[in-house]
């Protein structure tokens, strides 16, 4: 198993945890943008989805779980259990997305 699982649940179903290693975490800063943070903040007042930040926000999840992967690989595990994300939005327009979850050695099941 070469790619490293990432799951929020707590256990893998199909496979038996054979050895914990510890907490891993990932995190990605992005921003949108003079140009984006215009047009976020012109939708705010007429309403819509806000594409753009939508687009960095996932953009942010992915780059985040890339990196939590490479921390993990790097321990020696094969997968990621109880991963939770923690988004927050600093210095008016930066989003910090952060991957965390326990990084463990597991084996399929007999």
């Amino acid at each position: 198993m070469s790619e490293v699982l990432v799951v929020t649940t707590p256990t893998l179903p199909g496979f038996k945890i054979k050895r914990i290693i510890g907490l891993v975490y990932g995190s990605s800063v992005r921003t949108r943008g003079l140009g984006g943070r215009i047009a976020a903040g012109i939708r705010a007042v007429v309403g819509g989805r806000g594409g753009a930040y939508l687009r960095e926000l996932e953009r942010a999840r992915e780059e985040a779980i890339e990196k939590l992967r490479e921390r993990a690989r790097e321990l020696g595990a094969n997968a990621v259990i109880g991963v939770d994300f923690e988004t927050t939005e600093i210095l008016e327009g930066f989003i910090v997305v952060t991957a965390y979850g326990t990084a463990v050695e597991v084996e399929p099941e007999a």
